[in-house]
């Protein structure tokens, strides 16, 4: 089992995108040092909720700035990519960082950036499936391939893949609909699973996962949030109060592309939802929710958002916290559980 955090680079309030990047990199640094094993960067354009507009850019940054963590992206959003500039820098990354990087890809949403990068909403309506799986043709092929396409909405003649990496990056696939992961299966591709659904909820994406073809040995990532107290009333409190500060301005800044009405997100109601799903409270309160977590059927990874607070300082001790006196107890619950399983 493997442990993350899930950065998506948001700007709080009186924070410059500047201090929010900044705040990010300090973060993967300091995961690295509290024994996590990934980060995971998330990818938005023109909003607060999220100020890297290329995961894949900064995520070469902190493979450099850090020695062992490996780092992904949750996600890329492919609908605004050209698969194979996609593949081509996954491959690049994965031939300089070998084993570290991971690309999580995405359908996301029919957002502005559809028509300012000019791909498009007949891409994000219906062209995920194809692009996806350019996309994996390219990481796929063997050194000295290469190729052509001719499908609906890409065609080219062929030409070499370069650079072909010794390891083609893991990629994962973010799945919020029985369709994404009936194509996720198909393509045997892990799942990206979000932290707006339960563990129950994660373990029936699972199951349907495994009905429609997907393979059993596939390990899936499952998102939450945690933040750390000496008392679980101090920790939802701290969340409830301080997460809308974030999410309110920032979720604002999904505009739909053709004049569509987004529903509005009741940001006070979706915090305490999220205080009741995950690891938020005492330390054994989080040890608990984290282990309940890591007992969904087929999930190997869990993700963690950490930034519940516009207190940098906070912020790091709850890292802290979260590495020296959550995830000891944690591993060492899951290892006496895999011994009593195999016993």
């Amino acid at each position: 089992m493997r442990f993350a955090l899930f950065l998506p680079c948001g700007q709080w309030p009186g924070q410059t995108p500047g201090e929010a990047l900044a705040r990010t990199v300090g973060l993967a640094r300091l995961a690295e040092e509290c024994g996590f094993d990934d980060v995971w960067l998330a990818e938005h354009h023109f909003m607060s909720y999220g100020v890297c507009p290329s995961p894949v850019v900064l995520a070469g940054h902190l493979l450099g700035a850090t020695s062992r963590i490996g780092v992904g992206t949750a996600v890329a959003v492919l609908s605004a990519r050209h698969p194979v500039a996609l593949a081509e820098e996954a491959a690049l990354l994965a031939s300089v960082a070998p084993g570290r990087f991971r690309l999580g890809v995405g359908r996301g949403g029919p957002w502005r950036e559809l028509e300012v990068f000019g791909t498009g909403l007949e891409r994000w309506e219906s062209g995920f499936p194809e692009s996806l799986e350019l996309l994996l043709s390219w990481l796929r092929a063997a050194p000295g391939s290469r190729v052509g396409v001719d499908g609906e909405l890409f065609r080219f003649r062929e030409v070499p893949v370069v650079p072909v990496p010794e390891t083609p990056p893991e990629v994962y696939v973010a799945c919020t609909s029985p369709q994404t992961e009936a194509l996720a299966a198909s393509l045997g591709l892990p799942m990206l699973l979000g932290m707006h659904a339960s563990d129950a909820e994660k373990a029936e994406a699972v199951t349907r996962y495994r009905a429609a073809g997907g393979p059993e040995a596939v390990r899936h990532l499952s998102t939450g949030v945690a933040w750390v107290a000496d008392s679980r009333r101090e920790a939802r409190e701290t969340v409830r109060t301080e997460l809308p500060r974030w999410l309110g301005p920032g979720l604002a800044g999904y505009v739909p592309v053709d004049g569509r009405i987004r529903p509005v997100t009741d940001v006070a109601a979706y915090a305490r939802k999220l205080c009741g799903l995950h690891a938020v409270g005492t330390v054994e309160d989080c040890v608990e929710a984290l282990a309940r977590a890591c007992a969904v059927p087929g999930v190997g990874q869990v993700s963690l958002l950490v930034e519940c607070s516009s207190d940098a300082g906070r912020v790091a001790e709850n890292v802290r916290r979260l590495g020296s006196e959550v995830l000891p107890r944690l591993r060492a619950r899951i290892s006496s559980r895999a011994g009593a399983a195999t016993g």
